[in-house]
């Protein structure tokens, strides 16, 4: 386990390096200057210049990309221009906007993102698994037709169109929550909760409809193989060999799909945090990208790579504990 955990963690590494590399490459790439836009519309050509060199545009980009790398590792910036721009490591440089720590900006971000992906998660698996184990369970009646509709009905519904609708329910035509907005969950965790509902439940909605219908045909594979009729031959019970034994076969590829869906869940997030009015990281990626603003761009991209990557370690960990016939390799 160790070793296994060893190699991933090496491996996430490379990953994260070739994640700046590309970044930085399509940036250089694409139209706009971040100095005019960091100096602004009524700046001369001497003033950009200047701010160019403040900000170490000046310079190759693989002395730029370099200078990045060292930033993450010993909290230093070089410029060029200013001599040398300190920040704690890792930094992941300074914004060319604030001037701030790129770390210090997504910390002040992450926990609204954070707070939206996990309750989404845990809304969405127990909706969707739940809905999956319930069709299994009542397989051929009018429930599981029911659940499937919805499921079908979920998968083909756009976040924005969910939250909108939920909203309109809840908030503007039955009056029972008011519209959200972010409450720390340090400041008043019951507010945190109640303002998070809505925006984890329409990301929820989206996600839930494809974990059920896995769920459910995983099950049924399972179901049909020879040790499941083994349990029946010996007289046990339908819902004991479904919660007992072949839910737990089931689970192995939800948990590889949720792993997966981690890193997908945050282009969502990002609609979901604008329609809501959350101050999280997608707004920021938005931001950053609008204004060329390299820095925080390449360390979103970074701590999102991070995370994603990370997950698939714990998804594989987790899909050997659920699986037994799974060796980590």
């Amino acid at each position: 386990m160790t070793a296994f955990v060893a190699r991933r963690l090496l491996g996430v590494l490379a990953v994260l390096l070739v994640l700046s590399v590309v970044v930085y490459a399509t940036f250089y790439l694409a139209p706009g200057d971040p100095a005019r836009l960091a100096c602004g519309p009524k700046c001369d050509p001497e003033q950009i210049r200047r701010v160019r060199a403040q900000l170490g545009l000046d310079e190759p980009v693989y002395v730029q990309y370099w200078h990045f790398l060292t930033g993450v590792v010993t909290g230093h910036d070089y410029s060029t221009g200013t001599g040398v721009r300190h920040c704690d490591a890792p930094c992941l440089g300074l914004s060319f906007q604030s001037d701030q720590p790129v770390m210090d900006l997504i910390v002040q971000r992450l926990p609204a993102t954070a707070s939206l992906a996990a309750g989404a998660m845990v809304l969405w698996l127990v909706i969707g698994i739940g809905s999956g184990l319930l069709s299994v369970l009542r397989r051929g009646g009018v429930t599981e037709r029911v659940l499937t509709w919805i499921t079908l009905a979920g998968t083909a519904t756009p976040v924005f169109i969910s939250g909108i609708g939920l909203l309109m329910l809840f908030c503007a035509y039955l009056e029972w929550l008011p519209f959200p907005t972010y409450v720390p969950l340090t400041d008043d965790p019951e507010q945190w909760a109640w303002n998070l509902l809505l925006p984890c439940l329409a990301l929820a909605l989206l996600e839930s409809a494809k974990y059920a219908r896995l769920t459910r045909s995983s099950l049924l594979e399972t179901l049909a193989e020879d040790h499941v009729r083994t349990f029946r031959a010996y007289g046990v019970g339908e819902r004991a060999i479904v919660g007992r034994h072949a839910l737990r076969g089931a689970l192995a590829p939800v948990i590889a799909l949720t792993a997966a869906d981690f890193g997908s869940m945050f282009g969502n997030a990002m609609l979901t945090e604008a329609m809501f009015g959350l101050p999280g990281v997608g707004q920021l990626l938005v931001h950053a990208t609008r204004t060329i603003d390299l820095p925080v761009v390449v360390g979103l991209v970074m701590v999102t790579g991070a995370a994603v990557a990370i997950a698939n370690i714990v998804a594989d960990v987790l899909y050997a504990v659920a699986d037994r016939r799974v060796a980590l390799r």
